[in-house]
């Protein structure tokens, strides 16, 4: 049963992505833990491998359609992994149902990011120079720190980070933060995996159902290319759900320190 329900639940998430283009990883935890039954820091762990993975077949594909900036994606990514190691380490080390609460009121950021509307982003082909340079290396070092911390891809903090640093073009920005979502992800994976706190078979399980979840929601996207604004808008509403469920999960962990102490996971 809980084979069929991982795939279910990483189908949902590809399909997300597959869809609108991000959002997803920000769901996998909570699937993890509200649907499989996890505690908190294997949760974590096991969504960032999956995450990750997802990331990584994303991006070969926008790697085939010449839409990722080699250079900048590079940079942002290798920078990062010193951020997402430093998070993630921050992270293992916090009580569990402080984390998730932390989480949850992220997972609202997003929502709100989400609700948005999305520039084009710039439309220079700059190459990289120092001062992009510098930029990146800030972008990343932050970015990957909050992306290991809370063990998600951080796509949505990715995009305007190189955005606001080199002035690609969005399409380009999309295809070049994957590089740097499946490296943070994979940085927190490993480091949850060292601590022994990877649930492997789910996260292949996961995965798994990520690729057909993902192949069905980039066919739907086609179709609903329109309709685009309106997909946000429910997205952001499943998310706010999900976050308020969560801030009620686990606000016992700041009430009751003791009690969140004895339920550390």
């Amino acid at each position: 049963m809980t084979v069929f329900l991982a795939i279910i639940c990483g189908a949902l998430v590809g399909f997300s992505l597959g869809l609108i283009g991000g959002g997803g990883s920000i769901l996998a935890t909570p699937m993890m833990l509200y649907v499989l039954g996890m505690p908190p820091h294997r949760a974590i762990g096991t969504s960032a491998l999956a995450v990750s993975a997802n990331a990584f077949l994303n991006f070969a594909s926008h790697a085939r359609a010449r839409t990722v900036r080699w250079a900048p994606a590079a940079l942002f990514a290798i920078v990062g992994i010193l951020g997402a190691y430093v998070g993630s380490t921050l992270g293992k080390a916090l009580n569990g149902h402080k984390l998730l609460f932390l989480f949850a009121i992220l997972m609202i950021v997003v929502g709100v990011l989400m609700l948005r509307p999305r520039g084009k982003g710039g439309d220079a082909e700059r190459p990289l120079d120092f001062p992009m340079g510098a930029r990146i290396v800030v972008a990343a070092l932050l970015v990957g720190a909050m992306s290991g911390f809370f063990g998600i891809g951080g796509g949505f903090l990715i995009v305007p980070g190189l955005v606001f640093a080199t002035t690609m073009p969005m399409i380009n920005a999309i295809g070049s933060s994957l590089l740097s979502v499946g490296t943070f992800g994979a940085t927190t994976a490993v480091n949850y995996a060292i601590s022994g706190l990877i649930d492997w078979p789910i996260a292949a399980e996961f995965v798994g159902g990520g690729l057909v979840g993902g192949l069905f929601g980039m066919m739907l996207a086609l179709r609903l290319a329109h309709y685009r604004r309106a997909l946000n808008i429910v997205f952001s509403v499943l998310i706010f759900l999900v976050a308020i469920y969560m801030l009620w999960k686990n606000i016992h962990a700041f009430t009751h320190p003791a009690h969140a102490h004895h339920k550390h996971g």
